[in-house]
């Protein structure tokens, strides 16, 4: 059974896809986050360096364990080299993949 074949199964309750959807915008930002870090080249020292803080706020944030503020993602993407954007949609026209 591949990833896909599960969720579809999975998604035939509907507590589950509507758990799904409530933590999909906190897992789609941990990944730009990560993706960002690895594409500057840093690893989580080093990132903690630039921004001053600890290597274990770093991995708390990246792991979704930690909410962070605006301005924490902001400084976090420019240390990165990157600038943050806010896209917004209404529900029913989003699309789980």
């Amino acid at each position: 059974m591949t990833l896909q074949n599960l969720k579809q199964e999975a998604f035939k309750n509907p507590e589950v896809k509507k758990e799904y959807e409530r933590l999909e915008s906190e897992f789609s930002l941990i990944e730009h986050l990560l993706t960002m870090r690895k594409e500057a080249g840093l690893t989580q020292e080093e990132l903690a360096e630039k921004l001053r803080t600890h290597k274990s706020n770093i991995s708390r944030l990246e792991k979704g364990n930690s909410n962070p503020s605006w301005t924490t993602l902001r400084k976090y993407a420019d240390a990165c080299g990157f600038e943050l954007s806010l896209i917004h949609y209404k529900k029913e026209q989003h699309t789980i993949r």
